[in-house]
C-alpha cells in the first residue's frame, strides 16, 4: 500500500532517539505510536511486531554507533600524516582545515596562525588536494559550552566523527607529497576551483550567491548578510534545496530529450550525475535527501516503468537510508529542518495544498507548513522565530526560483564559455540583489516580530511536535463545521503556552554568566517581577593589520550574553547596570541594547566617563532609553528584592576601578554584594559608612585580584560563598593566589567561571541552591 514505508521511517528514527539520546521517556513514545497504529490504522500483531523488530534494528545500529564514536588517536600524538578531505576556510590570520589522520583513518581539524599577509595570499591560490603531508603539532579538545544554551562545540563535532584540533607548528604544507587523485578528490577539486572562479571573475554580492547556489558554499557571505537571512526565516533559500535539484535535473532531462535522447538513456545520465552533482553542492543533508529522492525515483522507474514511488515513499525511504549509513546524522540541523520540512509539505500536499487554486494562496500556505514544521528545531537551536519569515518567503521563495537560480546559472556558464559577461547584467544582477539584501536586513531589525519564548525543555519540543501534528491533521481532515476555530485555537495555544510558563514561573536565579575575563550576571526575579542584568562582559580588541583581522570578531555580548538570554526567554532587560566603564564589563553592552529591549541603563556617577559610557549614552538617547546616574544611598525594591547602592560617591573623581557602582541586595533568602572592580580604598569606605554590613554571597572584585576582596572587608562581612568570574589560563593571572588564601582561611565556598561555568543560584519561597553549569 502507498504510503507503507513511512511507518518504518518513524520506527527506526525513534528506535534511535532511544539510544542516542534518552531511553525511557522514547520508549514510552514508542509504544504509545505502536498504540496509535494498532487503534487507528488497524495495524495486525503480525505488522506491530514487524515494526517493532525494524526499531530495535536501528537501536542496535545506533548502539554500535555510539559505542565507536570515540577517538582512537592516542593523546600524546604531536607527529601527523594528513590527507586535507574538505576546502580550507581562511578568515584573517586563521587557516582551518577539515583532515584525516591516514594512519589511523581517523577525521581532523587543523588550524594553523598565517605568518605574513603573502602566505595568505599563497593559501588561498593553493589547492589542499592530492597531497598526503607531514604535519606536527598538539592536539586539543574542542571547547564546550560553559553557559547554559550556548553552543557546545565539542558535541557538535562529535556528532561528525571528529574529536580532536590540530593546532599546527608550521605552514602544513611545506612537508608534503603527490598522491594519486580520486573520483571523490577531483570532484571536489572542481569545487574549489568553481568557488575561487567565481570571487575571482564577479561581484562579492553575485559571487556569494552563487556560490550558495551552485556549489552550496555560504563562506563567500558577509557574516551580517546571512545573519538577516537568519533573521527572518530564509536562511534555508540559500541551502541547495529539493526545489533547486529537481528544477536542475528536470532541466537537464528536458534538454537531453529535447536534443533527440531516450528516455531510459537520459534515466542512465541522471543516475550517473546525482552522485557527482552531491559532492560539487558539498553533501548537505538537504542536498543529499534531495538527489537521493530523486535517485529512488529513477531506479524503481528504470527497473519497472509500470511502478511508481510516491514521494512519502521516496522521502521514507530516504530517511531509512539515509540514519543506516549515518545514524549521528539525527543531530544535524540541516538534516532535521530539510527532513521535517519535506515530510510536512508532501504530507500536506493533497489535501491541504492542492485545496488551494490561486499560486499565491497556495505559496502562502505552503510556507505555514513549512515554518510550522520546522519551529521546533528552530527553537531548540536558535531560541527565536521569526514570525514575518512565513511572508517574507512568499516573496523570496519565487525570487530565488525564478530569478537568482536561472540568473546566476547563466552568469557562470556565460562567463566560462566567453570568459567575460556582459556589464549590464551584472550591473542589474548586482542591483537587485543589493535591493533585497536592505529589505532582509530591514526586515531583521524588527524586533517585535520575532517571537523569543526561549529553548524548550523536553516536555515543551514534545508539546511543540504533538501540537503541530494536531493542526496538520485538523487541517487535512477539515472535520466538523468549527475546524477554523479549532486550528485558530491550537495556534495561539502553540504560540502562547511557553511565554505564559515564563510569566508565571515561581522560580527566581542569580546567575554569573561566563563571560571569560570579565563580568555578566543576570538577575531574573519570579513571576518576571524583574529582570536585571550586571555588567555585560566584553572583547577587548587590539589594532590589527586588515588581512589579520576576522570577518566576524567574536564578540561575548552578542555572542554569548544574547545567547543565554534568548534561551531563557528573556528579551526585556528592566535595568542595565554597568558598574563602571572599562571593556571587560561593558564592552557587550551594545549588542544586548541593539538585540534586546532595555527599559533602563544605571551608569556610575563619576567626573570622568570613559569612551565606552560616552557611545553607549549616544546610542541609549537614540534608542530613547532613559540613562540614570546612580551614587551611594540611591536604591530600590520590589516584592522580591531590595536594592542599594553602596559606592560611588556622587562625582566621583579618581581611577576607573575605584568608581565602580557597588550593590548590597537582598534576594531569594540570601545577601549579596556585587562590586564590579572596586578597590579596597572603595571596599573600606563602605565598610566604614555601613559597619552592620552582613554578605552571604559575594562577587569577588576585580576578578579576584589582590586589588579587592581585602583581608579587613571579607572579616567585617563575613561572607559564606564567593563567586570569582574569570577567563581560564588569563594573562593576568586571575584569580590572585593572596586573594584566594584570604577566602580559603575564612572557610569560604568558591565558585570560579573557568572552573565552574556558569553559576546560578535558583531559588523558590526564599530558599535556593547554587548550581554550577559544569559539574
Amino acid at each position: 500500500m502507498s504510503g507503507r514505508y513511512l511507518y518504518f521511517a518513524i520506527s527506526a528514527f525513534l528506535g534511535l532517539l532511544c539510544v542516542l539520546i534518552s531511553f525511557l521517556p522514547f520508549l514510552f513514545l514508542f509504544f504509545f505510536y505502536l498504540f496509535l497504529l494498532h487503534k487507528y490504522k488497524r495495524f495486525t500483531h503480525k505488522h506491530l511486531m514487524i515494526i517493532i523488530v525494524f526499531a530495535f534494528i536501528f537501536m542496535m545500529i545506533g548502539k554500535h554507533e555510539a559505542a565507536e564514536n570515540k577517538s582512537k588517536l592516542p593523546e600524546s600524538t604531536s607527529s601527523f600524516l594528513l590527507q586535507y578531505i574538505e576546502d580550507p576556510k581562511i578568515d584573517g590570520d586563521l587557516l582551518q582545515i577539515q583532515t584525516k589522520e591516514k594512519r589511523y583513518n581517523e577525521k581532523l581539524i587543523l588550524r594553523y596562525s598565517i605568518k605574513s599577509e603573502k602566505e595568505k595570499e599563497y593559501f588561498q591560490n593553493q589547492t589542499f588536494y592530492g597531497v598526503i603531508c607531514q604535519v606536527s603539532g598538539t592536539m586539543s579538545k574542542p571547547k564546550i559550552s560553559k553557559n547554559p544554551n550556548g553552543f557546545n562545540y565539542r558535541r557538535y563535532l562529535e556528532s561528525k566523527q571528529i574529536f580532536w584540533i590540530v593546532e599546527a607548528d608550521q605552514n602544513p604544507l611545506l612537508f608534503c607529497k603527490r598522491e594519486s587523485k580520486s573520483l571523490l578528490t577531483s570532484i571536489k577539486q572542481l569545487r574549489f576551483s568553481g568557488i575561487r572562479y567565481l570571487e575571482k571573475n564577479f561581484s562579492i554580492e553575485i559571487a556569494s550567491l552563487s556560490a550558495a547556489l551552485i556549489f552550496g558554499d555560504r563562506e563567500l557571505f558577509y557574516p551580517d548578510v546571512l545573519e538577516d537571512y537568519q533573521k527572518t526565516g530564509i536562511v534555508h533559500l540559500l541551502a541547495i534545496s529539493g526545489l533547486h535539484v529537481s528544477l536542475l535535473i528536470g532541466m537537464v532531462y528536458y534538454l537531453g530529450i529535447r536534443a533527440g535522447l531516450t528516455r531510459q538513456f537520459m534515466i542512465n545520465c541522471l543516475l550517473l550525475i546525482l552522485p557527482i552533482y552531491v559532492l560539487l553542492t558539498g553533501a548537505t543533508p538537504s542536498v543529499i535527501r534531495a538527489a537521493l529522492m530523486i535517485f529512488l525515483v529513477l531506479f524503481v522507474k528504470k527497473w519497472d516503468k509500470h511502478l511508481h514511488l510516491v514521494p512519502i515513499d521516496a522521502i521514507s525511504l530516504t530517511f531509512i537510508i539515509y540514519v543506516f549509513i549515518q545514524p549521528m546524522i539525527i543531530f544535524d540541523i540541516g538534516f532535521q529542518l530539510s527532513f521535517s520540512v519535506s515530510f510536512a509539505i508532501i504530507l500536506s500536499a493533497q489535501q491541504v495544498l492542492n485545496e488551494h487554486q490561486n499560486s499565491w494562496m497556495k505559496l502562502l500556505a505552503t510556507s505555514i507548513v513549512a515554518q510550522l514544521a520546522a519551529m521546533p528545531f528552530l527553537l531548540y537551536h536558535f531560541f527565536e522565530l521569526s514570525l514575518i519569515g512565513v511572508f517574507a518567503n512568499i516573496v523570496y521563495i519565487p525570487l530565488f526560483s525564478f530569478v537568482y537560480l536561472p540568473a546566476v546559472y547563466f552568469l557562470f556558464f556565460f562567463q566560462l564559455m566567453f570568459d567575460k559577461t556582459p556589464s549590464i547584467l551584472t550591473y542589474l544582477m548586482n542591483k537587485i540583489i543589493t535591493i533585497f539584501n536592505k529589505v532582509i536586513s530591514w526586515i531583521g531589525d524588527l524586533h517585535f516580530a520575532a517571537f523569543v519564548p526561549g529553548k524548550p525543555n523536553l516536555f515543551f519540543l514534545l508539546f511543540y511536535v504533538l501540537t503541530i501534528c494536531l493542526i496538520f491533521y485538523i487541517w487535512e481532515t477539515k472535520k466538523g463545521p468549527n475546524w477554523k476555530k479549532k486550528v485558530l485555537g491550537l495556534l495561539i495555544i502553540l504560540f502562547t503556552i511557553q511565554p505564559t510558563w515564563n510569566w508565571l514561573r515561581p522560580f527566581g536565579e542569580i546567575t554569573m554568566i561566563d563571560v571569560g575575563q570579565g563580568d555578566s550576571i543576570l538577575i531574573h526575579l519570579p513571576f518576571r517581577n524583574g529582570t536585571y542584568l550586571i555588567d555585560t562582559g566584553g572583547t577587548v580588541n587590539f589594532n590589527e593589520d586588515k588581512w589579520r583581522q576576522r570577518s566576524k570578531p567574536f564578540e561575548v555580548g552578542r555572542d554569548v550574553v544574547v545567547p543565554f538570554l534568548k534561551g531563557k526567554g528573556i528579551t526585556t532587560i528592566d535595568k542595565l547596570i554597568l558598574t563602571h566603564g572599562d571593556m571587560d564589563h561593558v564592552g557587550g553592552a551594545v549588542s544586548i541594547i541593539n538585540e534586546l529591549k532595555v527599559k533602563e541603563i544605571l551608569l556610575p556617577s563619576v567626573a570622568d566617563p570613559s569612551d565606552a559610557e560616552h557611545r553607549i549614552m549616544k546610542l541609549a538617547n537614540k534608542k530613547k532609553i532613559p540613562v540614570r546616574k546612580v551614587y551611594e544611598g540611591n536604591s530600590w525594591r520590589n516584592k522580591y528584592g531590595q536594592f542599594y547602592i553602596l559606592a560611588p560617591e556622587k562625582n566621583f573623581v579618581g581611577e576607573r576601578n575605584g568608581g565602580s557602582i557597588a550593590i548590597f541586595a537582598i534576594i531569594g533568602g540570601l545577601t549579596w554584594y556585587f562590586g564590579g572592580d572596586l578597590d579596597i580604598e572603595g571596599e573600606q569606605k563602605i565598610i566604614k559608612n555601613y559597619p552592620n554590613l552582613n554578605i552571604d554571597v559575594i562577587k569577588v572584585g576585580h576578578h579576584g585580584s589582590k586589588t579587592s576582596s581585602s583581608k579587613e572587608f571579607l572579616q567585617k562581612t563575613t561572607p559564606q560563598i564567593a563567586l570569582i568570574s574569570v577567563g581560564e589560563n588569563n594573562r593576568f593571572g586571575h584569580p590572585h593566589q593572596e586573594v584566594l588564601n584570604r577566602l580559603n582561611e575564612k572557610k569560604i565556598t568558591i565558585y570560579r567561571t573557568d572552573m565552574h561555568g556558569a553559576v546560578t543560584y535558583r531559588f523558590f519561597r526564599g530558599k535556593g541552591t547554587f548550581l554550577p553549569y559544569l559539574p
